[in-house]
């Protein structure tokens, strides 16, 4: 190699090293995971990011306030999902509490009442009887929390919550799922913050992925 080549090749090797990191600041297997077996997504048209949750887990609660301030800057063309996760009968119970909320249509009284009840006033939220009073102290009566909370539309809603629980294969809760292909978490990421960071590294993944496949197809 020519001295000129050698010259050239250690002033362009930290531009390349630079551009190298710039373009991929997280890496599978560190900061997230590719799912072994991808899963459908409920829009085609948007990039679906999905956060499995349990009203019992503490790092879920502290998360919380970070997922509404990414929210409120939410791009257009993202689909955010909440989706408790079953792996027992205590999940499965806060689990017909989060879709008796989301049917009743106070999802926004009652989810953080829920996270606070456990959390914040340290009450044990572990039968129908202490969910029900949470859903009483915020204005619904006990006639339509029974209804809803038993109803066949809650138990087809819980069924599917814990399938899906399965198929994403999570080790643990909060874990972010972005259009059905990747997970993250707050072990593999290292904070919270950087759960949102991931995400969004990886939205943009799969935001400039999908003009090629649209291409692609009209071709």
């Amino acid at each position: 190699m020519s001295r000129l080549k050698r010259s050239m090749l250690v002033i362009l090797l930290p531009f390349f090293m630079v551009a190298t990191a710039c373009a991929e600041p997280y890496k599978d297997g560190e900061q997230y995971k590719t799912l072994a077996q991808p899963q459908a997504t409920a829009s085609e048209d948007k990039i679906e990011v999905v956060e499995l949750f349990w009203y019992g887990c503490p790092h879920c609660y502290y998360l919380e306030p970070v997922i509404g301030n990414w929210l409120k800057n939410k791009p257009d063309d993202v689909e955010f999902v909440r989706m408790p996760a079953i792996v027992g009968p205590p999940w499965e119970l806060l689990a017909k509490a989060y879709y008796t909320a989301e049917f009743l249509g106070v999802m926004d009284k009652v989810h953080y009442a829920l996270f606070d009840a456990i959390h914040k006033d340290k009450k044990k939220v572990v039968d129908e009887a202490a969910v029900q009073a949470i859903f009483e102290a915020q204005g619904v009566s006990a006639e339509d929390f029974r209804n809803t909370f038993g109803s066949f539309a809650v138990a087809v809603k819980v069924n599917n919550a814990k399938l899906m629980t399965k198929r994403y294969a999570i080790t643990g809760v909060p874990t972010l799922i972005v259009n059905g292909k990747y997970s993250t978490s707050g072990s593999l990421a290292g904070s919270n913050e950087n759960i949102i960071k991931v995400v969004d590294y990886l939205v943009e993944q799969e935001r400039q992925a999908m003009p090629a496949a649209v291409t692609a197809t009209e071709e």
